[in-house]
């Protein structure tokens, strides 16, 4: 092992190595991009909420559904190209970050990755 190479940001493991672009922890599989380990520890409360193209997504944001959603209850889905507005950000339940309010649906919880910046 290189002694330059950082510590696990998570578990502070120090058997990290190098693949492709990523720093990679054997122990608790954590990945990570050197420069954001930098970026974290200054931002520490701050959480990072990205669409499917990699663009930040705040509150009031609006965004535009990259997919057709099966939609639980509901004869029809949410069609792909579906804009939803003034979104929120929330700590959700299995990857569900975004809460909104979509027109014919109602209050509903999103994945940021199934949703584009409009």
């Amino acid at each position: 092992m290189s002694e330059n190479l950082p510590a696990c940001p998570k578990c502070s493991s120090e058997f990290t190595y190098e693949m492709d672009a990523l720093m990679v922890c054997p122990e608790c599989g954590h990945e990570w991009v050197p420069a954001e380990a930098g970026q974290a520890g200054e931002q520490a409360g701050e959480r990072v909420v990205k669409d499917a193209v990699g663009n930040v997504l705040a509150d009031g944001d609006t965004v535009t559904v990259v997919k057709a959603l099966k939609v639980k209850g509901s004869p029809s889905g949410i069609k792909a190209g579906t804009k939803v507005r003034n979104i929120r950000l929330i700590d959700g339940v299995d990857g569900h970050d975004i809460d909104c309010r979509i027109e014919g649906f109602g209050a509903m919880q999103l994945k940021s990755s199934v949703v584009k910046k409009a």
